[in-house]
């Protein structure tokens, strides 16, 4: 039986790969797309992307028999989408950043915990042939115990590019929530420890003159629970002129016991020294997992997901821990607790 989805908001271009994936899933089928915004209607339908059967989500939840919600709205109007659907008692995926808010990952995670829904993000770092690479080599014991991990995860702003919205007061809803969250899931997911404290974190303006508010810097220090620190910088610092193409794009270094391992998301191998010898090794990447994230989703909903799976309470840990890194650095809070910070089961403890 197939499930049936719907599509809330193509304001941001990730949103199209769900799109593009539903005809490869047999599981699954659109019955439903909805866009407010007139520009984006028509650019979604001149394209061919997908026909738009409504401008109002509300009214599209009361009148379309559907199963999952996917979201692409704007940041900033994700969280209000993601609960009302919840409480419809549909199952929920959404491009990231899932919310904006503190109060709204909590209200998700306790309709989600209470109406046993299941919630998927598109954390697609996990399904890179790099990271997962990383991850293997972590997970086999050759780098020891993990005691550092330094990542830059920069971007290109692109400012006469992006949607304008972006730009928007309350539209974005900061870099570190932004962007981070992919950090933040991948060493939770590679390292298989948690997070015991945010240390430190910023996040200022610094090339983005033309918008004053729009805070393009994002740096933060954090503590797992057996010491290991993490720095890391999501600034959107790369050249426009080099896109996407840097080794800086999601760079992770990780020093443990066993040595010190490196990639990047545009990296072919994984450079990794071990301690007690003299050369350098370059090591082969695996096989990568495209459309990982929505197999995962899809597994968690039928019951067929395992604990290496991407699942719903994965996506919502991330997405608070994130959002109290974006907190930190946008209100000046320095050493964070968060070692009793869980969501487990049916309970979720935020």
């Amino acid at each position: 039986m197939k499930l049936k989805m719907a599509i809330v908001g193509f304001r941001h271009g990730h949103i199209f790969d769900i799109v593009a994936r539903i005809k490869k899933f047999p599981d699954l089928i659109l019955v439903a797309a909805c866009e407010q915004d007139e520009q984006t209607r028509v650019f979604v339908e001149e394209k061919g992307i997908v026909k738009i059967t409504h401008t109002d989500y509300r009214k599209m939840l009361e009148s379309v028999e559907c199963d999952i919600v996917a979201i692409g709205d704007c940041y900033g109007k994700r969280g209000e989408i993601a609960i009302e659907a919840l409480k419809k008692g549909r199952h929920i995926i959404s491009d990231k950043p899932l919310c904006t808010k503190i109060s709204e990952i909590k209200e998700i995670a306790r309709i989600a915990a209470e109406k046993n829904l299941k919630v998927g993000c598109q954390l697609n770092m996990r399904n890179m042939a790099q990271f997962i690479g990383l991850r293997n080599l972590i997970k086999s014991g050759d780098t020891g115990e993990v005691h550092s991990i330094i990542f830059t995860g920069h971007h290109p702003l692109m400012i006469d590019s992006r949607p304008y919205w972006y730009f928007q007061p309350g539209m974005h809803g900061g870099t570190i929530n932004d962007i981070g969250i992919h950090a933040i899931d991948y060493i939770l997911w590679a390292t298989g420890m948690k997070f015991s404290k945010i240390n430190a974190a910023r996040s200022w303006n610094a090339f983005a003159k033309k918008y004053p508010h729009f805070r393009d810097g994002a740096q933060m220090m954090l503590t797992m629970e057996n010491g290991c620190g993490v720095l890391g910088d999501v600034s959107y610092f790369l050249p426009d002129s080099y896109g996407y193409g840097l080794c800086f794009y999601w760079r992770f270094v990780v020093y443990g016991t066993g040595g010190i391992a490196e990639t990047s998301a545009t990296a072919k191998n994984i450079i990794f020294a071990q301690a007690g010898k003299k050369e350098v090794s370059s090591l082969q990447l695996p096989a990568s997992d495209d459309g990982g994230y929505l197999r995962d989703f899809l597994d968690d909903i039928t019951g067929a997901t395992n604990p290496e799976k991407l699942k719903t309470q994965d996506v919502i840990t991330a997405s608070y821990i994130t959002l109290l890194i974006q907190q930190a650095g946008d209100e000046n809070k320095r050493e964070i607790d968060i070692t009793d910070l869980l969501f487990t089961g049916s309970s979720a403890k935020l």
